[in-house]
């Protein structure tokens, strides 16, 4: 290597940047993971925000939009339009609450489910594509990782902090 490879220049002239704090390179790995993902679930018809809800609502089916809300961290009625473009899109249905004829309750329709297998399968391939360059203990010890620091930062389980952001 020579001393201005060293020094940080590609041709003598040029500082190269490249940023290799941890911090960045959750960021960039993240945003490009984000945007993968979103491309591959876009043969489905959906978005990520709207993975993220079947996933809640398959995993607790009958669940009310207030129990959405408290887990997202979001307002109520920021829960409805989501859930409204489920509705729209045929995936979710709404059905009262037996237990209480003033909520509601959120399952998944025949297209959902069907949905929801699909994206199964997308997440997994995607995570393998993302991680291949780590065997299996890597894996592992990436993910304890990172829910450490999940955990440390506050952040709920499972819940992406996107849907705290307002809609555009």
């Amino acid at each position: 290597m020579t001393a201005q490879q060293q020094a940080g220049h590609d041709d003598g002239s040029t500082p190269r940047h490249r940023p290799r704090t941890t911090a960045f390179l959750l960021a960039q790995v993240g945003a490009h993971a984000a945007a993968r993902f979103a491309e591959r679930i876009s043969e489905l018809g959906v978005i990520p925000a709207d993975a993220g809800l079947l996933r809640m609502i398959a995993t607790q089916p009958g669940r009310s939009q207030q129990s959405l809300a408290e887990e997202l961290g979001v307002v109520p009625s920021r829960v409805v339009a989501l859930v409204d473009n489920l509705e729209r899109k045929g995936l979710i249905e709404r059905r009262r609450n037996p237990q209480d004829r003033r909520n509601y309750a959120l399952h998944l329709t025949t297209e959902g489910t069907h949905v929801m297998t699909e994206m199964r399968g997308i997440g997994s391939a995607h995570e393998d594509d993302i991680c291949a360059a780590l065997d299996d203990t890597q894996r592992a010890r990436l993910a304890a990782l990172l829910e450490a620091i999940a955990a440390q930062q506050g952040l709920t389980p499972g819940v992406h902090p996107g849907y705290q952001q307002r809609p555009r």
